[in-house]
């Protein structure tokens, strides 16, 4: 209670008492407070005393106690915005990392992408460049078979030519004139191919 609240309550105690001491000598019947003028004062010095008691060791503690719930309750208060607020800049700070590590998760999905494509066209390159080695090899492999099958045909056709001639001419032909005729008709014919 405040202190004008106190004076109030005494200062009520002080004339109801009165009034009904005025009221009683009026001749109109007495109520609550009928009496005389002792009775009001004594009545009012317990309640100076009461009042006193209770001010001096009841309302202070009591005062005190509720003050300090006030301010608990003021710094839970506090403690608890400051953990909403932490809590709020966690939560921000951690949607930030997660957008953060999707972003560098497609970033990485996307480079291994390309690598795989890269490494793909190397290896499709690699292929056609060894296929195309391995014509070219099989083409040149080719080329010296025909050239090796072209100069034995020459040799067998001037061999055939040469027995031929023999026997047109009747005679034996000595072996090295054979191989005479042999080189000089591979080289007639090789000399007209190219």
């Amino acid at each position: 209670m405040s202190r004008s609240t106190t004076f109030r309550a005494a200062l009520a105690g002080l004339l109801l008492p009165a009034a009904a001491a005025l009221a009683s000598e009026s001749g109109e019947p007495g109520g609550v407070f009928a009496g005389d003028l002792g009775n009001a004062l004594w009545t009012l010095v317990i309640f100076g005393l009461v009042v006193f008691v209770l001010g001096k060791f009841a309302w202070k503690p009591i005062l005190k106690g509720l003050a300090d719930r006030e301010a608990f309750i003021r710094a839970s208060l506090e403690h608890a915005k400051k953990d909403r607020d932490e809590a709020e800049s966690r939560l921000r700070e951690y949607s930030e990392k997660l957008v953060h590590a999707r972003k560098e998760a497609t970033e990485i999905v996307e480079e291994a992408r390309r690598d795989a494509d890269a490494v793909r066209h190397k290896i499709e390159n690699e292929a056609r460049a060894e296929a195309a080695a391995a014509i070219e090899r099989a083409k040149r492999e080719i080329g010296i078979a025909q050239e090796t099958a072209v100069k034995e045909l020459y040799g067998l056709a001037a061999r055939l030519s040469t027995d031929v001639a023999a026997r047109v001419l009747g005679r034996e032909i000595r072996p090295e004139d054979h191989d005479r005729l042999i080189r000089d008709s591979i080289a007639e014919l090789t000399g007209q191919k190219n």
